[in-house]
């Protein structure tokens, strides 16, 4: 077996690069990544059609037996990617497709019209998938070769030098740390914590990330709140200290895949507050890893988080049990191995 892995470049910010990056060490198969994509500040159209003509040849003269696939389920990238499956089966490659990012707005076009995508799609060998939600929608469609489930990974260097050791709850340190967009939910964990810091003043809120929100984000909380600080894009050394220095980790998010940031800041031992998005409702258990709440109401979000601020001994209980679990689970050394026992069994 010889795999290829067509991945987007790795010095772009992005989870599917994130992903390859974090794995790179690991692999015990055969394999190259092959990037396409946008890169070098040009956008990704502009490379397209070299982009193909070098998966041809690396097809035709590279050897390789298996290809693995990365697309988001975006207008573009499905269609981009539909090229590189097509051409893969033409060279008669083995064909995995990992799908990372799940639009509901392509999801609603693909329920209406769904022959297209399953005649481009179908020609695969196998499926992963990040969530049984995405799984679901995609036999809905029609497809008809195996599906199986992955996860995202935390890098290992992040826990290098890292011992989790119970907190106490003088002070109580929430974070936001994600894109700075509104379908992150990123005004409803200002409303919350506006809601918590009348009846806990010890609470603070640090807010991570950029995005294109920022200005609007750090002009409300200027007009509104206070104890919030911001620390802008962070990575490295400045990623860890936001997650050892924090209590608990708030995401409203309105949509995910699997995101990474969840499983890093269960490894640092945070409690989560989140939503039942993607693939958080297939491992997460309510009250033993913290919660997930089915609305957007930032009074439901601030009614789980009081649960934990006064109580050191949940919150310890909670962030000992995350930390042990994102550990046993989630680590990029058991993630690659789990996907490449998934890519060699087709």
């Amino acid at each position: 077996m010889k795999l290829i892995i067509n991945i987007p470049h790795l010095k772009l910010q992005g989870g599917v690069s994130s992903h390859y990056k974090g794995l790179e060490p690991f692999w015990s198969v055969p394999k190259d990544y092959n990037v396409i994509g946008k890169r070098y500040g040009l956008p990704g159209i502009v490379f397209l059609p070299y982009d193909y003509l070098k998966f041809v040849l690396l097809c035709l003269f590279g050897g390789y037996t298996h290809v693995l696939l990365n697309p988001s389920l975006g207008k573009n990238a499905i269609k981009r990617d539909a090229v590189f499956l097509k051409i893969a089966k033409l060279f008669q490659k083995k064909v995995v497709v990992f799908f990372h990012g799940w639009s509901p707005d392509m999801v609603e076009k693909i329920n209406k019209q769904p022959k297209a995508f399953l005649s481009a799609y179908n020609k695969a060998d196998k499926f992963i998938v990040l969530a049984k939600s995405i799984k679901s929608d995609l036999v809905k469609w029609g497809i008809s070769k195996p599906i199986e489930l992955s996860t995202t990974k935390i890098n290992e260097e992040l826990l290098e030098d890292f011992k989790w050791q119970a907190k106490s709850n003088k002070t109580f340190q929430l974070l936001f740390l994600s894109r700075i967009e509104t379908y992150k939910g990123i005004y409803e964990a200002l409303k919350t914590y506006q809601i918590l810091k009348v009846q806990y003043p010890n609470c603070s809120l640090t807010v991570a990330g950029d995005g294109s929100q920022l200005d609007d984000v750090k002009n409300y909380v200027k007009e509104h709140l206070k104890d919030v600080s911001f620390l802008g894009h962070v990575s490295k050394d400045k990623l860890k200290s936001a997650f050892k220095n924090s209590d608990l980790y708030l995401l409203p998010s309105y949509s995910e895949g699997m995101p990474t940031t969840v499983l890093e800041a269960m490894a640092f031992g945070l409690p989560i507050v989140s939503r039942p998005v993607g693939g958080l409702v297939d491992f997460f258990e309510n009250d033993k890893m913290g919660y997930l709440v089915e609305s957007l109401e930032p009074q439901d979000f601030a009614d789980k988080i009081a649960l934990i601020v006064n109580n050191e001994a949940k919150l310890n209980t909670i962030a000992q049990y995350n930390h042990n679990y994102a550990k046993q689970h989630f680590m990029a050394s058991k993630v690659v191995k789990q996907l490449e026992e998934k890519i060699v069994n087709v």
